[in-house]
């Protein structure tokens, strides 16, 4: 009979498998797993497999190697690699420890004041590090479920309203959750606008002497019978250009929440990512699967996170975009910061060539939900004269109202940008 091999006589690979079993680190990578896509990225038991088997391929003797391994398995984003830097170095330090090491290396989090990305990503991870507990074991479970029916009956209304204003960058990542969920349920409304061709009216409108004429040669000349038309109206279409640098990325994944939903709910929308350099994304995001449209937006971008080029990136957007993409009353949604590395070099020519080319141009910057807000930045200062709204976004409410206003005619261009110049 033969004998049972020892840990000497099996491969490297055999050998690491025998200790991941007696260490029980195969387990912990599981938990890992858990409390990484708790914390909002997605990963399941496939991941978990793969992350295992990295491990097995290049041991565990040094920790950079176990750090790597499971990065390439678990972070497929450039926006993930933070959160996951921050759950590693937290968790395998004392993974079966998890309670204290909750109460001494996590701290506590305002949610009063705006917080930092890393402070974003902490409270998220702790949030995913806490496991609720039952404290009543020997409660009923009748009660138990009365207690709970009546806790959410109280708190679905202001949960809502909570959410709705909430700013975005101090969600916690089930709230993003809830905040993606009801983006992708918005529909903008039908805003239909005259076109410059027309059609066939049953109603007596202007006289349609190409049609009429036809039909008296049909007819043997005996009667004329007249025959209208009146211009087509079409809603117009949708230019999103989005501010995807550094100081823009704590709110970049909800915008492309955003321009998904809109990509298809509506037909003509053509959307373009900046930073450094400018990058049409419009086909991506007209795949109907967030996730699979979000990763190729992701595969594609090569600036993430970056400096910011405003006025290059609108330059090649006028110079090999603009013909193709702002005919027939083109709304141009521009989403930034204002923040621009080059300090305005060039930016007011090309927003004042961009505002001329189109039919109305709505500035979005999340820096306006702030009350002491003042256009300090040359790049602000060089947009603001050319754009006909000027809006804040930073919340579903703000959002909500951007839909209402594409919705309604636009005033006398430069009106509300006037307004509000005068007011502050």
């Amino acid at each position: 009979m033969a004998e049972t091999p020892t840990n000497t006589d099996l491969t490297p690979g055999m050998q690491l498998l025998d200790r991941l079993e007696d260490n029980r680190l195969s387990p912990n990578i599981m938990h890992f797993g858990r409390v990484l896509r708790a914390a909002g990225l997605p990963i399941g038991p496939g991941k978990i497999i793969d992350a295992t088997n990295a491990v097995i391929e290049v041991g565990i003797n040094s920790r950079s190697d176990f750090y790597w391994a499971l990065h390439a398995v678990f972070v497929n984003r450039r926006d993930q690699h933070e959160l996951f830097d921050q759950a590693f170095h937290i968790f395998w330090k004392d993974p079966k420890l998890l309670e204290r090491m909750m109460g001494i290396l996590l701290p506590t989090v305002d949610s009063g004041e705006a917080g930092l990305p890393e402070e974003q990503a902490m409270r998220r991870l702790q949030e995913a590090l806490s496991q609720p507990r039952d404290d009543n074991p020997d409660h009923d479970e009748e009660e138990e479920q009365e207690e709970e029916i009546e806790l959410d009956a109280a708190m679905t209304v202001s949960e809502r309203e909570l959410l709705q204003t909430m700013d975005f960058e101090e969600m916690s990542a089930d709230e993003i959750d809830s905040a993606k969920r009801a983006i992708a349920r918005m529909r903008l409304p039908i805003m239909e606008i005259p076109t410059r061709r027309y059609q066939v009216s049953s109603r007596q409108a202007r006289v349609d002497m190409r049609a009429t004429l036809r039909a008296a040669l049909r007819s043997g000349g005996t009667s004329i019978p007249l025959k209208y038309r009146k211009k087509q109206s079409r809603p117009p279409p949708i230019v999103i250009l989005c501010d995807i640098s550094g100081s823009m990325s704590r709110y970049t994944r909800m915008f492309l929440h955003f321009m998904h939903a809109v990509t298809n709910d509506r037909d003509r929308v053509n959307t373009f990512l900046f930073g450094t350099r400018l990058t049409n994304v419009t086909r991506y995001l007209r795949n109907r699967d967030i996730d699979i449209s979000i990763e190729q937006v992701t595969e594609a971008v090569e600036d993430w996170s970056g400096g910011t080029r405003i006025g290059e990136s609108l330059s090649d957007f006028n110079k090999f975009w603009s013909r193709r993409v702002l005919g027939q009353g083109a709304v141009v949604i521009l989403i930034s910061d204002g923040l621009d590395r080059d300090a305005g070099r060039g930016l007011h020519m090309e927003i004042e060539r961009l505002h001329k080319s189109c039919r109305r141009l709505i500035w979005l910057n999340p820096l306006l939900r702030f009350e002491g807000f003042q256009p300090k930045s040359q790049g602000i200062q060089a947009i603001l004269p050319s754009v006909d709204e000027f809006r804040p976004v930073h919340n579903l409410t703000s959002l909500e109202e951007l839909i209402d206003a594409l919705n309604r005619p636009g005033g006398p261009r430069k009106q509300g940008v006037q307004e509000w110049l005068t007011e502050i």
